[in-house]
């Protein structure tokens, strides 16, 4: 009992200096914190609070002094509203077309790029990835001129492909044809082939997750690889049964970027169609007309209404991509770990 007593006086100040340097460093922690914070509350969580209010009112950024409470109308416009079902519906096109190619395409590139026997891979690998670098006004300039029917280039290579006097006449060429050129599609001006457009231009910064996917290549112990071999499994087999189940975070992380930035898709088609939506609305991608309504309209107001819309599916959808992660995506940490 009395080393108990008397070690007990000396264990109090430990914890009290303990404690207190735990503090010191909360303190600290939150200083450094501080400007993370501030800009989170004045330019994110203040802003989102605001618009749910003004989705409630008739606000206007030309009369803003004259606003009134309307409550679910916007709400009930938004579900009969017109333009808002066909921005949706190009949003959804777009994304069928889209999703696939942002997905496949830095697998393929990682694969290509992480061969054996590839020459010059840094060189590559620098090559592939500094186009993502370029900013994005920058690249919707150039791949406009690009695509040009008359005089980009990918046209222009597509004209020079000349068929043969046989294939020209099963193409329906007059008898005396010889020759039956390709003639480049119009694509930044035809409903057809604008959103083929619209990937091309995509895949120019593809770069970024194709660095991604390229690190995950590499994380993937070789031992794994080798066994495979050694059980007789052949190239695709390994990729399949081995490598892939491997990068499956990777590819899953890009699955919900993608999925979400489809409908944050803006200044690409905005620029392209100086915010018109042309050819034939192909480009009103639901983001600018978001932005139609609330600038260009000054109708805050129901543009708040489509902001939380957008929010509400963009969650929904990124509820249901992780609710079936657990049904193919591979974590080598374990289940206990998610």
């Amino acid at each position: 009992m009395a080393a108990v007593a008397r070690s007990s006086p000396g264990t109090k100040p430990a914890r009290q200096k303990w404690s207190g340097l735990a503090r010191q460093e909360a303190r600290w922690g939150l200083i450094f914190l501080s400007p993370w914070i501030v800009g989170f509350l004045a330019f994110t969580a203040i802003p989102m609070v605001a618009s749910l209010v003004f989705s409630f009112t008739d606000f206007n950024l030309l009369r803003p002094g004259e606003i009134h409470f309307i409550g679910v109308r916007n709400y009930t416009r938004f579900f009969h509203d017109p333009i808002t079902r066909i921005s949706a519906l190009v949003s959804l096109r777009y994304a069928i077309v889209a999703i696939p190619v942002a997905i496949l395409s830095p697998i393929f590139l990682s694969l290509l790029l992480n061969a054996r026997n590839l020459w010059l891979k840094r060189l590559f690998r620098t090559l592939f990835f500094m186009p993502s670098m370029v900013p994005l006004v920058s690249a919707v300039y150039i791949w406009q001129g690009v695509l040009n029917p008359e005089t980009g280039w990918i046209n222009r290579a597509l004209n020079s492909i000349c068929l043969p006097h046989w294939l020209a006449n099963l193409a329906g060429q007059p008898e005396w044809a010889t020759t039956a050129c390709v003639r480049g599609p119009d694509w930044l001006n035809s409903i057809t082939w604008i959103y083929p457009g619209l990937v091309i231009i995509g895949l120019w910064g593809v770069g970024n997750m194709m660095i991604l996917h390229l690190a995950a290549l590499q994380g993937v112990p070789t031992e794994l690889l080798e066994a495979a071999k050694v059980d007789g499994a052949g190239p695709t087999t390994v990729f399949f049964r081995v490598t892939l189940p491997m990068i499956t975070p990777v590819v899953f992380y890009n699955l919900v970027l993608t999925s979400i930035g489809i409908f944050q898709y803006f200044i690409i088609p905005y620029i392209l169609s100086n915010g018109t939506g042309r050819p034939g609305n192909s480009t009103l991608f639901y983001a600018m007309h978001l932005y139609r309504e609330a600038f260009s309209y000054s109708d805050m107001g129901y543009g708040s209404t489509l902001a939380w819309a957008l929010f509400l599916a963009a969650g929904v959808i990124t509820l249901i991509l992780f609710g079936t992660q657990r049904r193919w995506v591979y974590y080598a940490a374990g289940e206990a770990n998610r």
